[in-house]
């Protein structure tokens, strides 16, 4: 079932069923030169509808005036007082963001994933949204990609790539020279290094804008021909939760570590009859790498594994 909006921010599908929830993700897949499915959307899977798709520097700077100086000193002291605990490949600005991304700092970064199914997780994490409808954004990035300036479509048709690595933006020393790429703002995509094995099992990739404030819901709202919309209805949400659980989708798998299996297991047993308190209204719960507040709740009924 496709169901089309009128509005500007591209097409908008809500699945009956699980099976047209994963048809309408995979969308699209085919690619006929290759003769493979090889999608070409990057997926980012939210718990609610009316979140957004600010990033986080943004967010936390608010009404600050000079947000490109801000980003600027967030990225220079955690550059500082982490180069004894990391040891970068290449001492750019462009692995210096994706680390601090990953590791929580507020950046221009925005998280998405390659895989549907990780974004599925995200999108049904909290029991405690199960009464509201969750979405995954799909973007289609090789599409994106034309709308690049010269230089750095260049760069991709030079790799043979869809995306970029931070070694591939090592050419631009600081954030202003790609800032001042274009006087249009314009939508890429970064592979980020692999730092551990979260980033390996969430198939992480994160969008890139020119400049810490550009709103990549206004751009996407410009250009709704290269996004989509699913709904996951809160009526399947308890499904979807299920069968990802069973397809060894869960926070054991993608946050590896005793805190990750500590947190998929409370929600493995959360009976579905309890009341479950609502998780705290921040925007910043809704990064992909963040660590979620766990449930207060408690089951005394426990099911067999």
């Amino acid at each position: 079932m496709k169901a089309s909006r009128s509005d500007t921010q591209g097409s908008e599908w809500r699945a009956r069923t699980f099976t047209e929830l994963l048809d309408q993700l995979y969308e699209g897949s085919w690619n006929p030169d290759l003769r493979r499915h090889r999608s070409p959307f990057a997926f980012r899977g939210l718990a609610r509808v009316d979140h957004d798709l600010s990033n986080s520097l943004a967010r936390l700077a608010g009404s600050y005036k000079d947000v490109a100086r801000l980003e600027l000193s967030m990225l220079r002291n955690f550059r500082k007082y982490a180069v004894q605990q990391t040891s970068p490949r290449v001492d750019s600005i462009w692995h210096w963001l994706a680390v601090a991304q990953h590791y929580g700092l507020p950046t221009r970064l925005v998280d998405w994933t390659f895989s549907p199914f990780i974004a599925l997780h995200f999108a049904t994490e909290y029991p405690a949204d199960y009464d509201r409808d969750g979405i995954i954004w799909c973007v289609n990035f090789v599409r994106a990609n034309q709308r690049l300036p010269k230089q750095l479509r260049a760069i991709l048709d030079e790799e043979g790539s869809d995306t970029f690595t931070t070694e591939m933006l090592s050419s631009f020393g600081t954030f202003r020279e790609f800032d001042a790429l274009s006087r249009e703002p314009f939508l890429m995509f970064l592979e980020p290094p692999a730092l551990d094995a979260r980033i390996l099992n969430q198939a992480a990739l994160f969008s890139l804008m020119p400049s810490a404030t550009a709103s990549l819901d206004a751009w996407l709202a410009d250009h709704p021909d290269l996004c989509r919309r699913v709904i996951v209805p809160a009526e399947l949400k308890w499904e979807v939760r299920d069968k990802l659980d069973q397809g060894n989708i869960s926070e054991r798998t993608l946050f590896p570590g005793l805190d990750g299996l500590g947190r998929s297991l409370e929600r493995y047993y959360l009976p579905r009859s309890s009341e479950v308190s609502r998780a705290p209204d921040s925007a910043d719960l809704r990064d992909m790498k963040q660590p979620k507040p766990r449930s207060r709740k408690r089951s005394s009924r426990l099911r067999k594994r």
